[in-house]
């Protein structure tokens, strides 16, 4: 039996050492028959431990006690995060003669089950209300009351309030209802399963983050690097894999009958459609069953493999809670071995009672740590009560207000989701307290709740977006534009119908799609004729197919012995990209990047390196032949030349002059006896397309009818080398036009794949005079788009119209979301407008709707609006005014319009004209 003592400094080893409750150290547990300890990330750590009645250290665990597993790498012994253990559970067998006893403890956390919330006065339906409070201020109130209670005696917590475990400002806000008697325990398992928060265990201590920050540092690359690798950390490396799951349709069933289907053309479908349903009551909302619905698909989009691997410790470079913890990603061998970043989901160490050390971790790869967060996602679109803070934006100026109070605790929660076409859509979880009295406070009834939005800006109207019963305390509210700012507010109806006070609003920005595509799978290089040629199979790594927001792959190349990557190219679909113009013999570094219709771009793929390749030996180049097509003048010496006459017909030896040692247009007509050539000596398929020389075949050279219903082969069709010319290639289906004198040709081309099961056919012009623009035209099944691009093709650059089979959209887009307009409609028989209108100053005597703001100053009576011209009709105005006193009091009214202008003024309110702004609309009859 190995003993461990203090004085040893083994290369790793672990040890046990007992601890009073709450108290002191005790000392050693020098001699255990084995024991094996799991550290999970955000859960209880357990340790089994098999010791002998008749080893010291036992009367250590007659009693209840704490147990530490300290470990040591060549240093000081530590007890590692998560490595105190409570003996509350013993196991023996009064006839084992070597007196065995089983403990199984449960690490500190597990004394959280302990402490519960006790109920207080203000309990709102029977349960203890928090509004809008940071989820610091939530553990804290749970724990300084048990604490007051004799509870938690020797429990610490590393946080506050207002500040997590590692000094920074909680992230997150919450409005829930606990009931009494909910653990503390669960509230933490709760709160980091819907990834509000991260935890761990210190001893004694409680430490709580935010979510993804401490516990999530990133070792996978970098100066950080934590690499494990086969042979040396890991021996073992076990997965399973299962299609169980998967999905490719997901029916969502809510209330009142509403169902909603929901697809996922990405997901890996053998077998064709496998359909699933989930029913979630409380959904009656389009956007919110497509979030839901596209969350529940993504977790079930393709095989998932569970990823275990046995960590060894005689050569290791890397060691556990030494190198890298629970929470943190490194690089290890994944599925079938392959090298990524993957995440410490648990650490599992045993030693046996020899002393032999074994172990194993369980990764997540980021596909399952994807799936994590859409669960997470999911659960907060249901449950509500969740913010991470929102944008901190201020909400613009408003007042209301009547009877019941205002709802407390409203927070709101922006997600975004992916609509049927692949766009991006907002989605607000908004939640606040019950309102149980009136402004008074005396208690009230209340029948439902109106929740109401509006675009963050002074001056927009409010819209009633969702109302709720009197219990329901959440709504989802959607679809809404991504990057945009809006404002909530919400109130309590009486159940006489009386409108309540709004409570503050509360402004944030919704989000647009954060989620890159995968990345791409590795492009195939090849070199032909002096140029690079790039093809891509369309698909993911691993052959994931790409989402339905995918926009392109960009072609990324760059000299490895200069660095400085530039874009070459780029693909919408499977195909190939042509890279000429590079030097003979001199190395080129080749990746991908994908790219959504959202702008976010994926990992690079892993690179190759190729250089071109000179069509004849390098030695003759420069000296003998220039470049690949002359031989230089004077390079072959007058005595090395061949004499006139020397070579005759019966000094070549029969097949010896072969067709491609025949000069083009050497042999010319009056060299060839008439008749000496007949179709029977050219044997099939002797003369190919190569042979021929340029324009050596004229239409005057071929018989009528002599092409009737015949292939052509070959991989490329010209009709000149240069100048005014068509080009088909059939290895990209492209057919391109060239004008004369320039190469700024124009393409016909399909791409199979942008879209499942289809070919999609592009028409594409050449770029204008400044190379800034050029026009594209897509023709699929279900969508026609006619747009500008910039000139590489990468990238919006003007006017689009989408024609597709669940919506129509027309308006601008340049890439960037501020000046990005359009207007939208879909089959919902509604539309919306994006962008803003044009505060005009002169319309045009034609222009359909003229449009404007301003303000007068104090001991003004009235304001005047001009058009400019006179306009060719009647016009209508619509028009606003506000005051900016305090206490508004006046009445005003239009008094003239025509077709030059029109006015209006205003009473002088409280005795004074105070200053005014306006705004107005005028539409042309």
């Amino acid at each position: 039996m190995s003993v461990i003592l203090p004085a040893d400094l083994p290369r790793y080893g672990l040890r046990l050492v007992a601890y009073a409750p709450n108290g002191p150290r005790l000392g050693l547990l020098p001699f255990p028959l084995s024991f094996e300890v799991g550290h999970p990330l955000n859960d209880v750590s357990s340790l089994r431990v098999d010791y002998t009645s008749y080893a010291t250290g036992e009367d250590l665990l007659a009693q209840p006690c704490e147990i530490a597993v300290e470990y040591a790498a060549g240093g000081d012994w530590v007890e590692p995060d998560g490595g105190r253990f409570l003996r509350i559970k013993r196991g023996s067998d009064v006839t084992d003669q070597a007196g065995k006893r089983s403990y199984t403890c449960p690490g500190y956390a597990w004394a959280f089950k302990k402490a519960v919330l006790y109920p207080t006065t203000g309990m709102v339906d029977g349960k203890r209300q928090f509004n809008a409070v940071p989820v610091g201020a939530v553990l804290r109130t749970l724990i300084d009351e048990a604490k007051g209670r004799g509870a938690l005696a020797g429990m610490t917590a590393g946080f506050s309030s207002s500040i997590d475990s590692s000094g920074q400002a909680w992230a997150a806000t919450l409005t829930l209802a606990l009931e009494p008697g909910v653990d503390l325990l669960t509230l933490l398992l709760n709160l980091s399963d819907q990834g509000v928060i991260d935890w761990r265990m210190r001893g004694r201590e409680l430490q709580v983050f935010n979510e993804g920050s401490v516990m999530a540092v990133d070792r996978s690359s970098g100066p950080a690097l934590v690499d494990l690798r086969l042979g040396r950390d890991v021996d073992q490396a076990p997965d399973d894999a299962t299609l169980e799951d998967v999905s490719t349709a997901i029916l969502i069933a809510g209330e009142n009958g509403f169902t909603q289907e929901v697809t996922n053309p990405s997901a890996a479908a053998p077998w064709g459609r496998w359909e699933t349903y989930q029913q979630q009551g409380g959904v009656s909302d389009s956007g919110t069953a497509t979030a839901l619905g596209q969350a529940a698909l993504g977790r079930a989009a393709g095989e998932r493999v569970q990823i275990t691997r046995a960590v060894t410790f005689g050569a290791a470079r890397w060691l556990p809670w030494v190198d890298y913890a629970p929470g943190d990603q490194v690089r290890a061998p994944g599925d079938q071995g392959v090298m990524q970043g993957l995440r410490v989901r648990q650490i599992t160490l045993s030693r046996s009672g020899d002393g032999r050390l074994s172990g194993n971790l369980v990764l997540n790869d980021r596909f399952l740590e994807d799936d994590i967060k859409l669960a997470r996602r999911s659960a907060g679109i249901l449950a509500g009560g969740v913010s991470s803070g929102g944008s901190g934006a201020t909400p613009a100026p408003d007042s209301s207000g009547r009877v019941p109070a205002a709802p407390p605790g409203l927070i709101v929660e922006p997600v975004a989701y992916l609509d049927a076409a692949g766009y991006a859509q907002g989605l607000a979880v908004v939640t606040w307290g019950p309102v149980i009295v009136d402004v008074n406070g005396v208690a009230l009834d209340i029948d439902g709740y109106e929740v109401y939005a509006r675009p963050n800006a002074e001056g927009e109207l409010w819209y009633l977006v969702a109302q709720t019963a009197s219990g329901d305390v959440s709504a989802d509210v959607s679809p809404l534009l991504v990057n945009e700012e809006y404002a909530f507010k919400v109130r309590g109806v009486g159940n006489d119908g009386t409108k309540g006070v709004f409570c503050d609003p509360v402004a944030v920005v919704v989000p647009d799609d954060a989620t890159p595509p995968p990345v791409p799978s590795a492009p195939t290089l090849t070199t032909r004729l002096g140029v690079i040629h790039v093809a891509w199979d369309g698909r993911g790594a691993g052959g994931a197919t790409m989402p339905v927001d995918f926009e392109r792959v960009r072609v990324w190349m760059q000299d490895p012995l200069a660095p400085g990557a530039a874009e070459v190219g780029y693909l919408t679909a499977a195909g190939v990209v042509v890279i000429p113009d590079q030097p003979y013999g001199q190395a080129r570094e080749v990746w991908l990047t994908a790219i959504d219709r959202s702008g976010n771009e994926s990992a690079a793929t892993p690179s190759g390196v190729i250089a071109t390749v000179p069509l004849v030996d390098t030695d003759l180049i420069g000296e003998v032949i220039d470049g690949a097509e002359h031989i230089i003048t004077g390079s072959i010496p007058a005595e090395a030349k061949i004499v006139a006459g020397s070579i005759t017909a019966g000094l070549i030896q029969a097949l010896a002059i072969q067709a491609g040692h025949i000069q083009a247009n050497a042999i010319e007509a009056d060299k060839i006896q008439a008749g000496a050539i007949q179709a029977g000596h050219i044997s099939a398929n002797a003369i190919e397309a190569d042979k021929i020389a340029a324009n050596a075949i004229t239409a005057v050279k071929i018989a009528a009818d002599a092409i009737t219903g015949k292939t052509i082969t070959g991989g490329v069709v010209r009709s000149s080398v240069t100048g005014q010319r068509f080009v088909l290639d059939s290895s990209t289906l492209d057919l391109r036009f060239y004008p004369a004198g320039n190469t700024n040709y124009s393409r016909f081309y399909a791409v199979d794949g942008l879209y499942p099961g289809e070919t999609t056919t592009f028409i594409t012009s050449g770029t204008n005079q400044s190379a800034s623009a050029r026009a594209e035209f897509q023709v699929a099944a279900g969508l026609i788009r006619l747009r500008i691009r910039n000139a590489s093709g990468s990238g919006a650059n003007g006017g689009v119209l989408d024609i597709a089979e669940g919506y129509g959209r027309y308006g601008y887009s340049d890439g960037i979301s501020s000046t990005e307009t359009y207007i939208h409609t879909n089959s919902t028989g509604r539309f919306y407008l994006r962008g803003r209108v044009w505060d005009t100053n002169t319309a045009d005597s034609y222009d359909a709707v003229h449009a404007g703001s301003g303000v007068v100053p104090p001991d003004t009576g009235g304001a005047t609006v001009h058009y400019g011209p006179t306009m060719a009709s009647n016009m209508g105005p619509v028009a606003t005014v506000r005051d900016g006193a305090e206490n508004p009091n006046f009445y005003w009214c239009l008094d003239l319009s025509n077709q030059t202008d029109f006015s209006f003024g205003w009473s002088a309110g409280g005795g004074v004209f105070s200053g005014k702004a306006f705004y107005w609309w005028s539409h042309r009859h």
